[in-house]
């Protein structure tokens, strides 16, 4: 049942008697330096933040052998984070509405050079309409939000007459692993939404990624011999160029899915690391390279996985040097599929109403080549997953920011969503 327009214009109104605290409750978030692997800190003040706003409290750590067990689970590594994944749940006094998870990833990537930065990573200064700092935009502002949309519904009395689980997870940025071992844990709902920084749209699709490493070994000598070894780094290079073809390959097959066919360029190979050498004047013994590729939805990730391994062998037999010495493809990050939201759900209706109450105009959807934690719930839950959230800029970049006039009206539509989708009762 529709919102009243005098329920409707209260809600928006207590978003923005809280959005001063909200800010202050996002700027805390962006804070802590909650890297890979360091995400405690952050998921223990979540735990105890959501115990005191009343949820019932769940947390839990990652089950590796059931991940890496799951189609959708990626490898383990030394670097794999082990910081706990927490969930709130709120329970109604009586089941009406229909129940939701609302889900956000606290983990964020390194800052690189801070002499890069204007401003402070971990500062949360606010120049304008601007929130600068790491996080900020992905996805701190819509964690905030999570919590902020509930708080506008109890400011007024009311909460949702409906089981909600709130799901802080880690490993979104390396391999999806805790949105996954939520769906492990047997957390499911009739809908999900997630505020990444979408720029006020829905996200329709997003692209499946996969994580490799290659390693070359050469033959080393000293430079003045220079053409009686072998340069593992030249040899790298040469698979760099081949594994170029599979990127050109693919992205020449975008006609045929879905959501992509209007891109430029769906399919984003990105050389993120390279190391190689032990010594300035000698021929180098070694060289690995670290890969993130993209891959459209519907596609598996290790049959993708299969046809990149057998394009760098087929290369490296043509390859004088590669032929004796082949390179080795290791996967060592995400193995992940993509997906595609099909259009009229009452999901999408519901939170396109909101939109349109919150910003005044019709919501928008568009396709990213990103990867999203709504995969799992897409694929797996098998439920309507919004990603919807607000305009940011520079994620994964210096100076990233997130606009906050924008988080102020997604927050908006996000209790509005959850009022009409979940149905209210007085607290």
């Amino acid at each position: 049942m529709a919102l009243d327009a005098e329920l409707r214009a209260a809600i928006m109104r207590s978003v923005d008697e809280g959005f001063d605290e909200q800010i202050a409750y996002t700027r805390k978030l962006v804070s802590f330096a909650s890297q890979r692997g360091e995400e405690f800190t952050i998921q223990d003040f979540l735990y105890h933040d959501y115990e005191a706003r009343g949820f019932k409290m769940d947390r839990f750590e990652m089950d590796e052998a059931a991940l890496t067990a799951h189609e959708g689970g990626a490898p383990f590594s030394d670097t794999h984070s082990r910081a706990p994944i927490v969930v709130g749940i709120h329970h109604p006094r009586e089941e009406k509405g229909r129940s939701l998870i609302l889900q956000h990833h606290t983990d964020v990537v390194p800052v690189g050079p801070l002499d890069m930065w204007e401003h402070d990573p971990y500062g949360g200064e606010i120049v304008g309409d601007r929130m600068y700092g790491r996080g900020a935009g992905d996805m701190k502002a819509g964690a905030a939000a999570n919590v902020f949309a509930l708080e506008a519904l109890r400011r007024i009395g009311l909460q949702p007459a409906a089981t909600v689980y709130l799901q802080s997870v880690v490993e979104e940025e390396s391999t999806g692993n805790g949105a996954l071992q939520t769906f492990l844990r047997g957390y499911t709902a009739e809908a999900a939404l997630i505020p990444e920084p979408e720029d006020n749209m829905l996200n329709r699709a997003n692209a499946g990624v996969l994580w490799f490493e290659v390693e070359v070994r050469g033959i080393p000598v000293h430079v003045r011999e220079m053409g009686e070894g072998a340069n593992a780094i030249d040899a790298a290079y040469r698979v760099i160029g081949a594994l170029r073809e599979i990127e050109a390959r693919w992205n020449a097959e975008k006609a045929e899915h879905r959501g992509f066919e209007d891109m430029d360029h769906p399919i984003n190979m990105n050389i993120g690391i390279i190391q190689g050498g032990d010594w300035g004047s000698s021929v180098p013994a070694w060289c690995k390279f670290q890969v993130r590729v993209s891959i459209y939805p519907g596609q598996k990730a290790q049959e993708k996985l299969k046809e990149i391994k057998d394009h760098v062998a087929n290369f490296s037999r043509g390859d004088r040097f590669l032929a004796q010495n082949p390179a080795r493809v290791t996967q060592n990050g995400f193995n992940a599929e993509g997906y595609y939201l099909e259009p009229g759900s009452d999901a999408e209706n519901t939170l396109a109403t909101a939109h349109e109450a919150a910003f005044g105009e019709k919501l928008k959807s568009f396709t990213t080549p990103a990867y999203l934690d709504a995969r799992v719930y897409a694929l797996y839950n098998g439920i309507p997953t919004l990603c919807y959230g607000p305009i940011s800029r520079n994620i994964h970049g210096f100076d990233e920011y997130v606009s906050l006039e924008s988080v102020r009206s997604v927050t908006k539509a996000m209790a509005l969503f959850v009022a009409e989708w979940c149905g209210t009762e007085p607290v």
